[in-house]
């Protein structure tokens, strides 16, 4: 009886830059050999958790957040600026001609727009850069956990961290989510990351 590696994978982006959840590509699923007779060997595993553990999902993390880090500064000094100009429009208010007053407020308005526009750009920049970034490494995890399975007789693989998955409860010994990590970083070679930000799909602006 012919049985195949059952997997599957919804990375939900809930970036706080965009609270849409996207689902990213899954890699086919190769067909296994035969199995044989016998119970079948079943274990589960918390992919996206494991993306986040590995070495590389790490580093890969990190640097992503270090290329946006000065944007999201820029982000908050444009806010900073709007709210700065604001306080003074309403404290002088009452001082200014009413052209003043409606230059000023002009000039809030558009960099109110400004801001929008550049946050807009930022968060559309990031988030398919993230989606990229994990899609990429989970085709490559999966790799991995296709080979580590084969090779321990597993005939099913399940992703117990899928928000409608059907699995209630799992034995703790059936997860071989570190497991496969720990596969995965010695196949990469990249060494663990001083202090790492662990890899999830979230970031602030």
């Amino acid at each position: 009886m012919k049985r195949s590696l059952i997997w599957v994978v919804t990375l939900a982006s809930g970036l706080v830059l965009s609270a849409a959840a996207q689902t990213l590509p899954v890699p086919a699923a190769p067909s296994a050999p035969a199995a044989p007779a016998g119970p079948a060997k079943i274990a589960v595993i918390s992919f996206q958790v494991a993306l986040a553990q590995t070495n590389e999902g790490q580093r890969s993390f990190a640097d992503l957040q270090k290329k946006y880090e000065p944007k999201r500064v820029q982000f908050k000094n444009l806010n900073d600026e709007i709210d700065n100009l604001t306080k003074q429009l309403q404290a002088q208010g009452d001082t200014l001609s009413d052209a003043e007053r409606a230059s000023r407020a002009r000039t809030i308005d558009e960099k109110k727009k400004q801001a929008q526009r550049f946050g807009e750009d930022a968060q559309n920049d990031y988030q398919q850069e993230m989606k990229e970034l994990y899609s990429g490494l989970a085709s490559k995890v999966y790799d991995v956990l296709s080979s580590y399975a084969r090779q321990q007789g597993y005939t099913l693989v399940l992703d117990m961290g899928q928000q409608q998955s059907p699995i209630l409860y799992a034995n703790p010994s059936l997860d071989i989510t570190k497991a496969v990590v720990a596969a995965y970083n010695l196949k990469s070679g990249v060494p663990a990351q001083p202090a790492a930000a662990a890899l999830k799909p979230a970031a602030g602006r």
